[in-house]
């Protein structure tokens, strides 16, 4: 692609939004109060506010390898606090995808150079359910079940935080897992059973 035709398109995607509003972006500069956080994959094929339907401004979004919350690591934990401490974001959505690079780096034996540290904790995903997982012959069914449950961890790890635990007490802020499928197009709900999930932890994790 000719990095110009990105400037070509900047200046139509302007022309049509001022098309139907002339102020929008006197609008869009006023200040940001999105509704979600939404924690994604880099992966060039899954862009949120495609996927989602929604317009800037509606959604804070952090993405990074195979969508994970790690607790050391700055960036995200950043992106969390200001998100939720600051802008009052009410939803927080961790949305994997099928087909997922880094999860299926992940299982394979291969050493991965810089990328080790990072898929080591996808590996950890698989270690907790590794029961489940190898009793899954097919392994595209496998890998795609690999990708549900690292999203699910993520979630998890975003419950053990004291900002989402703490928003959680006082303005009811929502945590959600979804999948989205590539090769459909469709978001797919988890619909995690996180009190099950938490019951046996939360004795460790609650910090308030």
């Amino acid at each position: 692609m000719d990095i110009s035709k990105v400037f070509q398109n900047n200046e139509k995607w302007i022309a049509e939004k001022l098309a139907v509003a002339p102020d929008y972006f006197e609008k869009l500069a006023q200040g940001q109060s999105p509704e979600f956080l939404y924690i994604g994959c880099s992966d060039s094929r899954v862009t949120a506010e495609d996927l989602m339907g929604i317009q800037p401004g509606e959604a804070f979004i952090h993405r990074n390898i195979a969508n994970m919350v790690i607790s050391i690591d700055l960036n995200v934990m950043s992106v969390l606090n200001y998100a939720v401490r600051h802008l009052k974001v009410k939803q927080i959505v961790v949305c994997g995808h099928y087909a997922c690079g880094g999860v299926k780096a992940a299982m394979q034996s291969t050493d991965m150079g810089i990328l080790n540290p990072w898929l080591r904790n996808i590996r950890d995903v698989y270690r907790l359910h590794k029961d489940e997982l190898n009793a899954i012959e097919d392994m595209d069914r496998r890998y795609d079940r690999l990708v549900e449950l690292n999203v699910q961890e993520q979630c998890v790890n975003l419950i053990k935080t004291a900002a989402v635990q703490s928003a959680h007490k006082e303005r009811g802020l929502l945590v959600h897992g979804w999948v989205f499928d590539i090769h459909t197009g469709k978001l797919i709900d988890l619909k995690i059973d996180f009190p099950s999930i938490l019951k046996n932890i939360m004795e460790i994790y609650k910090l308030d």
